[in-house]
């Protein structure tokens, strides 16, 4: 199926979900995130990028995917980026590119390294572990579309109804 079909379908999911527990960001219609790409080197996946233009942030029952606006200052993806990579007790390789916080200090990230047909994994960096080997780090879902369906969606339905009333 291709990645922007899916991409839509996952989304229909999304909206199925009240907005007492749904934060969706506004549409993306500059060229920031073509900016953030040549920032960082790495072109960001298909499957991200086109959720990323559509809705600048994404929060579902407390589980976060970060926006891209001078406005989130500190939260902006950008931002999260450069304080990950740069300044961080334990820096990311710069192929990880984070994209939403477990609330602990860890972030799910893309592995940009290994990005193809325009998808990428999504890993899982704790920033308190020291990796031996880089090849340890959690690969949690096979892609980001992949991922929202798991840790934002079902995840969530586990404890809340579409409508944001507990199960």
């Amino acid at each position: 199926m291709e990645i922007i079909e899916r991409c839509n379908q996952m989304l229909e999911e999304l909206y199925k979900f009240s907005s007492e527990i749904l934060y969706l960001g506004k549409e993306i219609l500059d060229a920031r995130i073509e900016d953030l790409e040549k920032e960082t080197g790495y072109k960001l996946s298909e499957d991200f990028k086109y959720v990323l233009k559509k809705h600048n942030g994404i929060t579902l029952a407390g589980t976060e995917i970060y926006g891209l606006s001078s406005e989130l200052k500190g939260s902006s993806l950008d931002m999260i980026y450069k304080f990950e990579h740069f300044e961080a007790e334990n820096p990311m390789p710069k192929n990880f590119f984070p994209f939403s916080p477990d609330g602990q200090g860890n972030h799910y990230c893309l592995d940009l390294s290994k990005i193809e047909d325009g998808i990428c994994p999504v890993i899982f960096w704790q920033w308190d572990f020291e990796y031996e080997n880089i090849g340890d780090v959690e690969i949690c879902n096979d892609n980001f579309i992949d991922w929202v369906n798991e840790v934002m969606i079902e995840w969530t339905l586990q404890i809340y109804n579409y409508d944001g009333t507990e199960n």
